[in-house]
């Protein structure tokens, strides 16, 4: 891709990284910083970079050395709760590759960024090993989310179907190997 590079984020990167993540909770999530849920956006070098079997990923826009995208990847599973008891039980952790934080800068999206990041996050999890799924979450009312992650995988609960409707939250499995 032509104008950025994807590369695993080192130390230099986890102040821009950690801005990319926070103005998209705040902006596109409307919820702000919550501790139980963005720890590891408060502290990125032990949540994926000191933590074995995790992984963070930056997009960085060529020239001006800008972190435009982040995606993660960690080996914790679905909690319940908040999460179905179900689902928790589907996806253990240790087994459980799941994808985090894939965020992209809005004026820098719908440039096939957010999907290299997600390739890169699987090609980790299968040369890391031990992995029996991939899972996700995200919010759809999100402009383009619920799109962009079943063009990816396939989604086993949606909470607005479910009885109560829960936050509205979509679950998502993806292809362990392409």
């Amino acid at each position: 891709m032509q104008g950025y590079r994807v590369q695993r984020a080192g130390e230099d990167h986890l102040d821009d990284a950690r801005a990319v993540m926070l103005d998209t909770i705040y902006r596109d999530f409307g919820t702000g910083y919550v501790p139980r849920w963005h720890g590891d956006v408060i502290d990125p070098a032990a949540a994926y970079l000191r933590s074995p079997r995790h992984v963070l990923l930056v997009a960085v826009e060529e020239g001006s050395g800008e972190v435009v995208g982040t995606a993660a990847l960690d080996s914790r599973g679905p909690l319940h709760p908040p999460n179905p008891a179900w689902l928790a039980e589907r996806y253990p952790s240790g087994e459980t590759a799941q994808l985090r934080r894939v965020y992209v800068r809005p004026e820098h999206r719908r440039r096939g960024l957010a999907r290299r990041m997600v390739d890169e996050l699987v090609d980790f999890a299968v040369a890391e090993g031990g992995y029996r799924s991939l899972y996700l979450h995200t919010d759809p009312t999100v402009p383009g989310a619920e799109a962009f992650w079943r063009s990816l995988g396939k989604v086993v609960c949606d909470e607005r179907s479910e009885p109560g409707g829960g936050q509205g939250t979509l679950h998502v499995e993806l292809p362990l190997l392409r």
